[in-house]
């Protein structure tokens, strides 16, 4: 086969495979980790960068995992100059072709009641639930040697709490493999 005849069945095959690849996965979940804060915490977090690659807005609504007994999306919010961490009931809206992220000091999906300590370097399995574009599997690495991005909270805990919001803890953000 010559050179020419190689290259634009490379150019046919690759033209074939861009529909596919875009309609793959509407939502892409990116530089995702999990972390506790020591290894007897009985909570933990995980970090992540979504992004809604759709035509129209959604909003994750959910998360579940095997890896502790409750599973929530949280934030962090200021109340008379100290930071409390709650649990976002209406989920985070992600609008048609952007990202949110997932990131310490902020919006974070919680794991409360650990099943087992989070090890670093070991996967958590975790489904995603997003408003229309359903469930989404993400494995994310357990990452306990990563710092906290600039201008986030370094100074938090995820000590045993079951689901008390009066006290303060932090989290952070590799691209892992997504079924959507």
């Amino acid at each position: 086969m010559s050179l020419k005849t190689t290259l634009m069945a490379a150019a046919a095959v690759t033209a074939l495979a861009l529909p596919a690849i875009a309609e793959m996965g509407k939502i892409r979940i990116d530089d995702a980790y999990a972390r506790s804060a020591t290894s007897m915490a009985k909570s933990g977090a995980a970090f992540m960068g979504i992004i809604n690659h759709s035509g129209e807005d959604d909003r994750l609504i959910s998360a579940s995992s095997d890896a502790a007994a409750r599973v929530e999306l949280h934030t962090h919010i200021e109340d008379d100059g100290v930071m409390r961490m709650v649990e976002v009931e209406e989920g985070f809206e992600i609008a048609a072709g952007e990202t949110i992220l997932l990131k310490r000091g902020g919006k974070h999906v919680m794991f409360m009641g650990l099943t087992d300590p989070f090890e670093q370097g070991e996967m958590i399995d975790v489904t995603l639930t997003f408003e229309k574009a359903g469930d989404v599997d993400v494995k994310i690495p357990v990452d306990l040697e990563r710092q906290p991005e600039p201008g986030a909270h370094a100074v938090h805990d995820h000590g045993d709490h079951s689901h008390g919001h009066g006290h303060s803890h932090s989290h952070g953000n590799h691209d892992h493999n997504v079924t959507n």
